[in-house]
C-alpha cells in the first residue's frame, strides 16, 4: 500500500499574514442587530463557529450562515474550528427558530450548513428536511442555499436534501485528493464526488468549495477542478486556508491573488458556470450570486480575464 503524505500539525509559529488578508472589524448597526438575532433565538452560525473573516462584513450587511444540529461536530477535521466531541440530542424545534430568525433578518438569499451528525442513523438529513420546508413557508420570497455533510454517501439521507428542493445545493471537497486523507481525516474524495452527482442527477443546482494553501500543487488543482465539472457541479469557490489555532494544519503558503485568478480563468474555460475564486473567498460569500445559471460564465465570456 502507498505511504500517503504527511502533514505536519505540530505546533509552529503562524506566519504573517500578507496585506491582502486583512479585514475590517465587525461594526455597527446591522452587525448587532444579526447578533441579537442569532443570540436571542439560540442560533449557531458557521461565521462565528468557523472563524470566517468575512463575518464582519456579511453581518454587517444583515446576514449570516446558520449552522444546523448543533455546534459540535463527529468529525476532526485538521482544517476547521468547529468543537469536536459527542452532539448534544438534536433539538427539533431548530428549523422553526432558524426560519423565524431568516424572517425578521428580512433576508433574499439565505444560508444553512451544519455540523457531521455521523451517530445518527440519517446523518441529521431529517431535521435538514424539516429546517428547509421551515424556512421555505415562511419565508416564501427567500432564495435558499444549503451546505450539507456526505451523509457517508447514503443515498436515502441526500434524497431527503433534493425533496425539500432548496435552490442550490453545496457539499465542499475542501482540498486535493492527494490532501484529502490528513485534511478531513474522515472523509472520501471520491465519495464527496459520487455526492455532487447524485444530487446533479436529481436536478439540484450544485456547489463545492476548496481551499488553496495546505501544499496542493497548481496540476492538482486543475485536476480538482476538472473532477468536480465531471461530477456535475454548477459552481464552485476557492479561498486561501487560515490556520485556526496553532493545533490545526499549519499553513502551507499564503497565495498571491494572481494565482487566484488564475484559477477562476481556468475554472471557466473548463466549463464550470461560475466560479468564485479570491483570497477571502469562503462557501457564502457573495452566495446570493450562485443561484442564477450562467451568470458568472457570461460575465468571463464577455469581460475576459478582468472580472474582479
Amino acid at each position: 500500500m502507498k505511504e500517503l503524505p504527511v502533514i505536519n500539525t505540530s505546533e509552529q509559529p503562524k506566519q504573517k499574514k500578507p496585506d491582502w488578508l486583512r479585514v475590517r472589524l465587525p461594526i455597527g448597526e446591522s452587525y448587532r442587530n444579526v447578533r441579537e438575532l442569532v443570540d436571542n433565538h439560540k442560533l449557531h452560525t458557521i461565521c462565528e463557529s468557523g472563524n470566517c473573516p468575512n463575518m464582519g462584513e456579511c453581518w454587517g450587511a444583515g446576514t449570516a450562515t446558520f449552522m444546523i444540529l448543533g455546534n459540535v461536530c463527529t468529525r476532526s477535521c485538521g482544517f476547521c474550528s468547529v468543537a469536536t466531541g459527542k452532539p448534544e440530542d438534536v433539538d427539533w424545534d431548530e428549523p422553526q427558530r432558524v426560519a423565524e430568525a431568516i424572517f425578521l433578518m428580512k433576508v433574499k438569499h439565505a444560508v444553512i450548513t451544519s455540523v457531521d451528525r455521523d451517530e445518527l442513523k440519517d446523518g441529521g438529513s431529517i431535521v435538514w428536511n424539516h429546517t428547509i420546508r421551515a424556512v421555505k413557508s415562511l419565508n416564501p420570497e427567500t432564495t435558499l442555499e444549503t451546505l450539507i455533510p456526505d451523509f457517508k454517501g447514503e443515498k436515502e439521507n441526500i434524497q431527503r436534501i433534493i425533496e425539500a428542493a432548496p435552490e442550490v445545493v453545496s457539499h465542499n471537497i475542501e482540498t486535493v485528493e492527494r490532501l484529502t486523507r490528513q485534511v478531513r481525516i474522515q472523509a472520501k474524495y471520491w465519495r464527496s464526488m459520487e455526492v455532487l452527482r447524485i444530487l446533479k442527477e436529481g436536478g439540484m443546482r450544485t456547489k463545492s468549495g476548496i481551499m488553496l494553501g495546505l501544499g496542493e500543487k497548481r496540476e492538482e488543482v486543475i485536476q480538482t477542478l476538472t473532477d468536480l465539472r465531471d461530477s456535475g457541479v454548477d459552481v464552485v469557490t476557492i479561498g486561501q486556508y487560515l490556520q485556526p489555532t496553532r493545533k490545526h494544519l499549519p499553513v502551507d503558503r499564503f497565495v498571491h491573488p494572481d494565482e487566484f485568478a488564475e484559477f477562476r480563468e481556468i475554472g471557466y474555460e473548463l466549463g464550470l458556470d461560475y466560479v468564485e475564486s479570491g483570497p477571502l473567498v469562503r462557501s457564502s460569500y457573495h452566495a446570493e450570486r450562485h443561484i442564477f445559471p450562467q451568470k458568472g460564465r457570461q460575465e468571463w465570456l464577455t469581460m475576459g480575464t478582468k472580472l474582479p
